[in-house]
């Protein structure tokens, strides 16, 4: 029976567990950031001072500080344990991705093409406090062709890379900030972008209805995962060749169909066979973010419908041998 957790009212942006997994961190479409014990669902606490819809949250590599990215045109860092705001980086659009380099010195943000501002992806080095400061980080790159949609640091905080609105992927380095390298595997929006444990390999999660699997380093494609609607969210297993993917339909398609109760569900695939083997229902809507829980033993899932589901995996699971 999975731990429901109920601290926003409204839908799920993202849902990210710490490095050791005892710390789940949600964000949603309210103002509220909120941390859980992911052990029994109880909630630690909240990260207080946005104003608007939060679109990104992320937790360094030893859980000292959290940041999290706005609609309201900041992006501020917080203390972990005692939730006092450190920073607070304005910005001239929404923030929709930020993230740690894995030493934790180093935050990254993308900025949305809006009112007439192009989209940027901003660099902070966390140990010279001037940056924030004076609103100065030191280095800014402009995307101009097509805004980016999700972004994740690559190993060793060399490059990052971004997916974009138009299907593109690419690394920009964050010591030049020149682009590395760029494919176009996907036909629409990517929607997330999250790497696997030891950071090799990273999965994307697409509007054209696919997850595909790729190599950080090359960008090299290497397996795909089709599903019949557009896919919001995908999370590898750290101790299994396992893929879970959350979606559902547009947020907009979602009054013209069916209400039969929390059809909405998380999809399970086998990385190698790019064959599905299980799937979980439960949500009122669709599944906007899902996350693995860094020992393999459950999941989470966060939903439109502004929950977010603890699943702890049955003795079943882990017995489980793919028959291909």
């Amino acid at each position: 029976k999975p731990i429901l957790l109920q601290g926003h009212e409204r839908s799920i942006t993202q849902i990210k567990y710490n490095r050791e997994g005892d710390l789940l961190f949600t964000v949603a479409k309210d103002p509220i950031v909120n941390v859980w014990y992911s052990v029994n669902g109880e909630r630690l606490g909240t990260y207080n001072g946005h104003t608007g819809a939060v679109w990104c949250v992320d937790a360094d590599w030893d859980t000292r500080h959290v940041l999290t990215g706005s609609a309201d045109n900041s992006c501020r860092l917080w203390d972990c344990e005692t939730g006092k705001q450190l920073a607070l980086v304005k910005t001239s659009s929404a923030v929709r991705t930020c993230g740690f380099d894995f030493g934790g010195n180093i935050i990254m943000f993308s900025t949305d093409k809006q009112m007439g501002y192009q989209c940027f992806v901003s660099f902070f080095d966390l140990r010279d406090p001037s940056q924030i400061e004076n609103n100065e980080p030191y280095m800014k790159i402009p995307c101009s062709d097509s805004k980016i949609t999700s972004a994740v640091w690559g190993p060793l905080g060399e490059f990052i890379i971004a997916g974009h609105e138009s299907g593109e992927l690419n690394q920009f380095s964050a010591k030049s900030g020149e682009q590395l390298s760029n494919i176009k595997e996907h036909t629409k929006q990517i929607n997330d972008i999250q790497t696997s444990r030891d950071m090799t390999m990273f999965i994307t999660a697409s509007k054209d209805n696919t997850a595909k699997l790729f190599d950080c380093t090359s960008l090299e494609h290497l397996k795909t995962f089709r599903t019949e609607r557009p896919v919001n969210s995908a999370a590898l297993s750290p101790i299994f060749d396992h893929v879970v993917l959350g979606g559902g339909q547009e947020a907009m398609d979602v009054t013209t169909t069916s209400t039969r109760i929390g059809k909405f569900e998380a999809r399970f695939f086998h990385l190698a066979f790019e064959e599905e083997f299980g799937r979980v229902k439960g949500h009122f809507g669709p599944i906007n973010s899902v996350a693995f829980h860094p020992d393999g033993k459950s999941y989470s899932s966060g939903g439109e419908d502004g929950y977010v589901r603890i699943h702890y995996f049955d003795p079943q699971y882990f017995e489980f041998e793919f028959e291909a």
